[in-house]
């Protein structure tokens, strides 16, 4: 059965509009008729400019995780959970997982290449009978994961700009209004350069990679050339002290991954830039791989240093705003001014991740209302035609963000909740698709271009799962114990309470009106299967006369003809 492409609520497509600039180049034209042509076959009609480059998408991918920064506004997580042990071999343990996750997520990708990311993945890999519940609720996990972690980043960041005032002042501790506002000034600052540098994200996508290179190494000199005192080898690759946590060691060392594991969640964030990207069942899957790839070794380039001029860990663990990695820079440097330095390289690299971040929860949102699953679609989903970019969807992520702030008045330990529901959010909609996947064979993407090969992608389809599964229970542990109410780790409320708003919500009203995303019969796995998820009630043309409504869709052919690239 074929269904008609969709547009969004707003503007013409642009495919429809016949507007080619002179100056292009013929095989790029060439190459975003394929891509539109492509896209059309999922279901959709292209309507956002396909400007942005492999590269680009890797270096957006990069800005998400902003590894320096995660690693510095979590740092207190590591330190109090196992130390030198636990900040890098957690860091090398969970990079391995991430690796392996992205790879599952590359290789459906590369399949099915739109928008809509996991939450259509979701609806195509499903049942015709579930796919609705499935990518419903899968696309309200991705949604409130890149809400969340777009705020957990802009609003560490704002708390990361005021701790540069305790470099000079140490007896600054910025209250929630001067902490809540200056997260909104991060916040609207991101949106501005959406909005009005949005045709210069790829150049600033592509800076972003060199900044944070240039900016590890320059900390990395710094820190071994200036530190008077340097830790021990046996320190750096063997030290483990949990003791602050009160954990016993072993679970001290996974309760502490959630710094490795929230700082490594963007790569599939970036399946939203796909109709974007020329070619995106190709440089889509090789951008989320590498950039996660990119991220573990500068992660390791990046901690090993800080672990050899560690100041005192008890002086940084009471530090009054939370955030030690200015104080560790100052102390190593010498002066105030040295510390802010190095510090604004950092803050540097928290521009690239909060603009980076909100572009992509922009797009997922758009992706999600084009579908009708938010209400209020026919406004969320429209294209701006003056910028090219979906503006409602970014104003729409921009003020839940500001609003969700404002839970930082009631209590800072229910808004630090959102670091773990982020993580948890994020990790749980990249594992349904996956787990969909296995469940029914891996047959879906047999034949992608970016192939993991049958049994070794199940086997890493299966240690994801696992990883995953374990990582919900770990993240929504306290960072230390005995907990009081201002200690408590708040996501599994958090969690639970978006989870079941959004399954409540189903139930109560989308199961009658939302029937997932529109799934046409040439873009499923070629093998003969019963009831697959390839018709949609959104403006589908009437089936052939040989084909039954709910039996086997024997005609299916893989939108990808290519031989597949096993890795």
């Amino acid at each position: 059965m074929s269904s008609t492409p969709r547009h969004s609520g707003g503007g013409g497509s642009r495919r429809g509009s016949g507007v080619i600039q002179p100056e292009r180049r013929r095989s790029s034209i060439h190459q975003n008729a394929e891509s539109e042509a492509a896209l059309a076959k999922l279901g959709y009609v292209s309507e956002l400019p396909r400007n942005l480059s492999m590269m680009s998408i890797l270096g957006l991918s990069f800005a998400i995780m902003a590894v320096p920064f995660g690693l510095s506004t979590t740092l207190y997580i590591t330190l109090t959970d196992g130390q030198s042990v636990t900040v890098l071999y957690g860091w090398l343990f969970v990079s391995l997982i991430s690796l392996a996750i992205a790879s599952s997520l590359a290789e459906i990708c590369s399949v099915y290449p739109t928008a809509g990311g996991v939450y259509y993945w979701s609806a195509m890999l499903s049942t015709k009978k579930w796919a609705p519940m499935v990518s419903y609720i899968d696309g309200w996990l991705t949604l409130i994961g890149n809400w969340t972690v777009t705020l957990s980043i802009n609003f560490s960041g704002g708390q990361l700009v005021l701790s540069a005032i305790t470099l000079w002042d140490e007896g600054f501790v910025p209250n929630a209004y001067q902490t809540v506002l200056m997260f909104w000034a991060v916040m609207l600052t991101c949106m501005l350069v959406n909005v009005f540098a949005a045709r210069y994200l790829d150049l600033i996508n592509k800076i972003c990679i060199y900044w944070t290179s240039a900016s590890v190494v320059i900390i990395l000199v710094t820190l071994l050339s200036m530190a008077d005192h340097r830790r021990s080898g046996a320190f750096v690759f063997s030290h483990f002290d949990a003791s602050a946590s009160g954990w016993p060691s072993g679970w001290a060392f996974f309760v502490g991954l959630l710094q490795a594991a929230y700082t490594l969640t963007g790569y599939g964030m970036v399946a939203a830039m796909c109709e974007e990207v020329q070619r995106p069942e190709r440089e889509v899957p090789k951008a989320m791989v590498l950039s996660v790839a990119a991220a573990g070794v500068t992660g390791v380039i990046y901690l090993i240093p800080i672990l050899f001029v560690l100041p005192d860990v008890s002086i940084l663990l009471n530090v009054a705003n939370g955030q030690p990695i200015g104080l560790l820079f100052k102390t190593v440097t010498g002066s105030a001014a040295g510390g802010f330095g190095l510090l604004f390289l950092i803050l540097g690299i928290l521009f690239f991740a909060g603009t980076g971040a909100l572009t992509a929860a922009s797009r997922c949102t758009y992706a999600f209302a084009r579908d009708g699953a938010i209400p209020g679609s026919r406004i969320w989903s429209r294209v701006d035609r003056r910028f090219d970019i979906p503006l409602w969807a970014l104003f729409l992520s921009t003020v839940v963000d500001c609003l969700l702030g404002l839970i930082y008045f009631g209590s800072t330990a229910a808004f630090n909740a959102f670091t773990g529901v982020a993580t948890i959010c994020l990790s749980t909609s990249y594992g349904i698709p996956i787990l969909v996947n296995v469940v029914r064979g891996r047959r879906a993407t047999r034949h992608a271009r970016f192939s993991l090969g049958h049994r070794f992608g199940f086997f890493v389809n299966v240690a994801t799962l696992c990883w995953i599964a374990l990582a919900v229970i770990l993240f929504c542990m306290p960072v230390a114990i005995p907990v009081t109410p201002t200690s408590m780790n708040y996501a599994s409320v958090v969690f639970a309470g978006f989870s079941g708003v959004a399954v409540t919500w189903y139930f109560v009203s989308a199961r009658k009106t939302f029937t997932g995303p529109p799934v046409p019969s040439d873009a499923g796995p070629p093998e003969t299967e019963e009831g697959l998820a390839v018709s949609s009630t959104h403006g589908e043309k009437p089936p052939p006369a040989d084909v039954v409504e709910d039996g086997p869709t024997n005609d299916i052919k893989p939108m990808v003809v290519d031989e597949p690239k096993t890795i």
